[in-house]
């Protein structure tokens, strides 16, 4: 297999994983820190998609950095396999719950005015903003497990 930036086992694949790990965790705290998130149902969606994507990418950054410690490359092909799919489910689900909280905030915030504290708009916001971020890194992520998979 071929060894480019992104691939498990080296420092560009390490920093995607942490990206996606920071940016799930941050949309967790924003979301955890309002005092009615669970009356929706997609920021619970929302907060189980990033819990999901939080122990995915903390696990394969560890994965990681073992192997940057060990200097041994996670290259075979049934753990590609593995991270292939690992990668596109958790990066479909954070782009449909991203998108499903974005839905709820523009709806119920923007176009009802049904937001009254401003403080916790903005932490919804923000959640859903890092939801994006997050669903991006896992993404380009997933695109280079698939290509490495691909090259064979």
């Amino acid at each position: 297999m071929k060894d480019f930036a992104g691939t498990p086992g080296t420092v560009t694949g390490l920093v995607l994983r942490i990206a996606q790990f920071m940016f799930a965790a941050g949309c967790i705290a924003s979301m955890a820190t309002t005092t009615s998130f669970f009356n929706f149902t997609a920021f619970c969606y929302l907060v189980a998609s990033m819990g999901l994507q939080v122990i995915w990418s903390l696990s394969l950054a560890l994965m990681d950095a073992y192997a940057l410690a060990r200097n041994r490359v996670l290259h075979n092909s049934i753990l590609v396999s593995l991270f292939v799919i690992g990668d596109w489910v958790t990066a479909t689900l954070s782009l449909a719950a991203a998108s499903a909280s974005a839905g709820i905030t523009v709806l119920y915030f923007h176009d009802i005015g049904g937001c009254t504290i401003i403080a916790e708009c903005f932490k919804y916001q923000f959640a859903v903003a890092l939801a994006f971020l997050s669903w991006l890194s896992a993404f380009t992520s997933s695109l280079i497990m698939f290509w490495l998979l691909a090259a064979g």
